[in-house]
């Protein structure tokens, strides 16, 4: 199996406000979650994401409130807001340009122009 794929830079923010448009979660939730969905492909550190988290509160991207978890502990669940989605989407948008123009590069065959 390959070893996991690091997340890049400037994509953590958009890979969580993403996550959270499935339903409000807590850290350690989020860490496992994208894990799971990229098929344990990626690795994301935990420091990072609570960093992240906080960064994207104080814009107002997220709202968090605590609450437990089904381990019977208490932990700040973190909410997508609308601020968040309008990033979401211009997050995205950017992202899919940039793959497919990152990807036409690399892919085009030499000498093909």
């Amino acid at each position: 199996m390959p070893e996991p794929l690091s997340v890049l830079k400037g994509t953590l923010d958009m890979l969580t406000l993403k996550a959270l448009t499935w339903r409000p979660m807590h850290g350690f939730e989020l860490t496992r979650f994208l894990e799971e969905r990229s098929e344990h492909r990626m690795e994301l550190e935990d420091a990072a994401l609570y960093q992240a988290l906080y960064r994207m509160e104080k814009r107002g991207l997220v709202a968090a409130e605590w609450g437990v978890t089904e381990e019977n502990r208490r932990a700040r669940f973190y909410n997508i807001t609308a601020k968040g989605r309008r990033e979401l989407d211009r997050q995205t948008a950017w992202w899919l340009r940039y793959a497919d123009t990152v990807t036409g590069l690399v892919t085009e065959p030499p000498g093909s122009r």
